[in-house]
């Protein structure tokens, strides 16, 4: 066994490159990423990456000292390998992470076809490569080798080149500040690259990171007073600002691309095409950022160039507002999880994706997912629930108002979801369970994150969780695949330089799907947000050729979101508003802000795209399953109280004597008393009360003969807006209701 082993690691040894191959591999040609639209046109390229070497003695030590704080603070004293995190790696299988150290990692950036192994494998080739690197090569020069291969996003390789794109200086200006942050990147670039940070890498930057950086510093100095920072300095360093990402400056090639480009009006769409797939390469793939912009890769999305115009074009239908407006929109086919467009923003290097990335508050376009918790349950859609207004609930400060601040009694749940009562929502998430609402929402699609930005409660009902355009665009995609759930998706396919087609790791989640709710559940959601078109908040969305669209509004308090989620049965679209600042509630000329609803701004954008999507791609009308009435109607509302118990005195005798005087009440003709004598001689009207027929072609309501002219109840079609308090006379919706906790007010 000990000569087999040693003729093991004889042989390993011997196939490990050596020193002199270094040389060769960096002079290797590296070739962009190409990205391709749907229809197989190149959509972009990751774009040519620039290195320029920089020597060790160049580099200053505050930055040595970042990027060793940040990624191996015992460098100078550790061997070239970590025994202990190779062994973690292997035990489980790269789950419990690398514990690779710099001479690894160098060896790794150099020696790319390692990334073609398995994890055991690539790990036992990247430990001899380093174990005869790290004999072959002083510290100081693997060090140099490290820095000068690392990519840091931006299309920048190497320590020098970061310097620019991220500070627009030389290595050699940078402060300990800049220096530790560029050791940040180095684990995940991608994420750095906008100069506005998304939700989890801010956090994790500077709850995590950040702080963890300042501790090596503090002890890489008690350890060597000659490395590192005092602790008072390095608890003082504060996160320095980045550039804009922009091309670089002072060079001719350069400024004529520039000048060619100032002369066309800029196209944000292929940055954030371009941003999306690197993420989504990195997260689906496991790629590195480095390899993904100079391995060449062939990149196949399910992205349309035109719908993407139409993501963008749709909000041409919104009145004048301000230019901090955001603006969300993203497109996906139920049947296969794929993003067929999204509206990224303005400019990829100052704005975050506004449709994938960004998130604000659900509103009420969070209450399906509590409906389809509901139903799950065995809580029927003909279950009655209280829709007076105010409640109290046990654990909220205060009381739960409607948005229209009326009583509505005893409701179901088709009435509550249509017009979107609050209180009733409220009581069914108690019913049911918050922390079950948020996993059915997870199921459906919603990002498990924003599942925590707001305290899971029976207010969740309401929206009070923050989540993107993505987030709500897949979980109503699950309601119109029948309860199965599919991840949204934009790469369909990547092929190596060679040919070699790489695979996803959910391809199983993609094929199969995972089945979120029953089929008639989803059936049952979906006929109650199709009475929310077709009768309540959402009538605005109606598609002009009149097919069945299902959806729901949603406005938080204040107006800082409004939302409308719709589908057809072959797309799902989310169409998110919300402002820069997330305390800035949306304004619009001619709309003061407590008239701002879904309903009449998100529902209009959503038409509006809807109408050019259902062009483009083609799409015939399909009907909806019908309703299942999955479930048993319950009865949440309030028993009603008894009648009053009769007197027992008798009343008095009526008078047998008639009046001398006639009768000072008016007959009315629509209501014959014929205990009025003001009403001797007039004939009653028709009976003109429902029911009658409401299947016409029109899908209005057909009274008898002499009806026209009566006013009446007409129980088949009702075309208020209950974000704007548009409704028929008797229903006793006001225009102004403003909810007076966090999370909703409209519906």
């Amino acid at each position: 066994m000990v000569i087999g082993g040693v003729a093991v690691f004889a042989f390993l040894y011997a196939q490990a490159p050596n020193k002199d191959d270094l040389e060769a591999k960096s002079d290797a040609e590296m070739s962009a990423t190409q990205i391709f639209w749907e229809t197989g046109d190149v959509a972009v390229t990751t774009g040519e990456v620039r290195r320029i070497e920089v020597a060790y003695e160049d580099i200053p030590p505050e930055v040595i000292d970042g990027i060793l704080a940040a990624e191996q603070h015992t460098f100078f004293e550790d061997p070239g390998i970590s025994i202990t995190g190779i062994g973690r790696a292997l035990l489980s299988r790269g789950e419990a992470g690398g514990g690779s150290t710099i001479t690894q990692q160098m060896a790794r950036n150099y020696y790319s076809n390692l990334e073609g192994y398995g994890t055991i494998e690539r790990k036992i080739r990247e430990i001899f490569i380093s174990i005869k690197l790290g004999q072959q090569m002083e510290k100081e020069e693997i060090l140099e080798r490290y820095v000068n291969t690392i990519y840091f996003g931006r299309q920048a390789m190497g320590i020098e080149m970061a310097a620019r794109q991220y500070f627009d200086k030389s290595v050699t200006e940078l402060d300990s500040a800049e220096g530790a942050y560029l050791g940040i990147i180095i684990q995940m670039p991608s994420n750095f690259e906008n100069s506005e940070l998304g939700p989890w890498t801010h956090t994790y930057l500077h709850e995590e990171r950040w702080p963890y950086v300042q501790t090596q510093l503090a002890a890489m100095h008690e350890e060597n007073p000659e490395r590192g920072l005092p602790k008072s300095e390095a608890d003082a360093l504060e996160i320095p600002e980045t550039t804009q990402w922009g091309p670089s400056e002072g060079e001719e090639e350069e400024a004529e691309a520039e000048e060619e480009e100032a002369e066309e009006e800029f196209d944000p769409k292929p940055g954030y095409v371009r941003d999306a797939v690197v993420t989504e390469l990195v997260e689906r793939y496991d790629l590195t950022a480095e390899n993904i912009a100079t391995q060449g890769y062939k990149v196949e999305t399910s992205l349309n160039p035109e719908l993407m115009d139409a993501a963008y074009n749709a909000f041409d239908a919104l009145p004048g507002h301000p230019e901090d407006t955001r603006k969300g929109l993203t497109a996906i086919d139920p049947a296969t999880g794929e993003i067929v467009a999204f509206r990224g923003g303005e400019d990829v290097g100052v704005q975050l994706n506004q449709s994938l990335v960004e998130r604000t508050q659900a509103g009420s376009s969070y209450k399906p997912y509590v409906l389809a918790t509901a139903l799950s349950q065995n809580i029927s859609l003909r279950t009655l629930m209280n829709g007076d207004s105010p409640q109290e609930f046990e654990g909220l400060a205060s009381p739960v108002q409607n948005a229209d601040l009326q009583d509505h009694g005893a409701v179901d749940l088709v009435e509550s979801t249509a017009h979107s009562y609050n209180t009733p929502y409220v009581q069914l998430a108690v019913e049911v369970g918050p922390a079950a609402v948020d996993q059915m929402a997870v199921a459906a699609g919603v990002d498990e994150e924003q599942t925590t930005t707001s305290t899971q409660g029976p207010l969740i009902a309401l929206g009070t969780h923050q989540v993107s355009a993505m987030d709500q665009a897949s979980g109503y995609a699950t309601f119109a695949a029948g309860g199965v759930h599919r991840p949204a998706h934009m790469v369909t396919k990547v092929t190596t330089s060679d040919g070699t087609e790489l695979q996803p790791n959910d391809a199983d989640l993609l094929e199969t799907g995972t089945r979120a709710m029953s089929d008639q559940v989803a059936a049952d959601v979906t006929f109650a947000l199709t009475e929310v078109v077709t009768n309540g908040g959402g009538t605005n969305a109606a598609l002009p050729d009149g097919r069945p669209v299902a959806g729901k509004t949603g406005t938080s308090s204040g107006a800082i979101s409004a939302w409308f989620v719709g589908y057809v049965p072959q797309l799902s679209v989310a169409v998110g508003l919300s402002r820069a600042d997330a305390n800035t509630g949306l304004e619009f000329e001619g709309i003061s802000n407590n008239e701002v609803f879904g309903g009449s701004t998100s529902a209009t954008v959503w038409r509006e795209f809807m109408v050019q999507a259902v062009d483009i791609m083609e799409l015939e009308p399909q009907n909806f399953p019908p309703a299942a009435n999955v479930g048993t109607d319950q009865n949440f509302a309030p028993t009603p109280s008894p009648d009053p118990s009769p007197s027992e005195e008798p009343s008095e005798e009526p008078s047998e004597e008639p009046s001398e005087e006639p009768s000072d009440v008016p007959c009315d003709p629509n209501n014959i008393d014929q205990n009025n004598p003001n009403c001797e001689g007039i004939e009653p009207p028709p009976d003109c009360t429902f029911p009658w027929d409401c299947d016409d072609e029109t899908g209005e309501p057909t009274p008898p003969d002499d009806c026209a002219s009566r006013p009446i109840t007409d129980p088949c079609h009702t075309d208020g807006e209950e974000d704007d308090g548009g409704w028929r006379p008797g229903q006793g919706q006001g225009n102004n209701g403003r909810v007076t906790i966090l999370g909703t007010r409209d519906d």
